[in-house]
């Protein structure tokens, strides 16, 4: 049997603990609508919030598209703070940070944290569990 796929999120703490998963009703395989729930988890928890992961559902390369970095500028300055933003495919994890002396978004050196809950998020991408 095969599933539709989406795009899914999950918001986590600066330890990489889960604190809620971003499941809305019109989120499709390329494309994961802001909301105000999500903003309100991220407002919520802002001074524990270490970031967001979503989902690319598809095997490949862990690359953002500009408007995961569009939104992740948004979401920083909102919060004035920056977060850890992981991209999550079928085969592979990208953790971007924004780079000072660049002004981009890159992959992250040695985390100091690890992520809980990506494969969980996978398989919520996937239709399943």
């Amino acid at each position: 049997m095969s599933h539709t796929t989406t795009e899914t999120a999950l918001v986590f703490d600066d330890q990489g603990r889960v604190i809620w998963y971003h499941l809305p009703p019109d989120r499709t395989r390329s494309f994961l609508p802001d909301s105000r729930d999500l903003w309100e988890v991220m407002w919520k928890h802002r001074d524990i919030l270490g970031g967001v992961a979503h989902t690319h559902p598809w095997h490949g390369p862990a690359n953002p598209s500009q408007t995961d970095t569009t939104t992740w500028v948004a979401c920083e300055a909102g919060l004035g703070k920056r977060l850890l933003w992981p991209i999550v495919t079928f085969s592979e994890v990208g953790y971007y940070v924004h780079n000072a002396v660049t002004g981009l978004y890159c992959l992250a050196g040695p985390l100091t944290i690890e992520v809980s809950g990506l494969d969980r998020l996978r398989d919520l991408s996937k239709g399943v569990g």
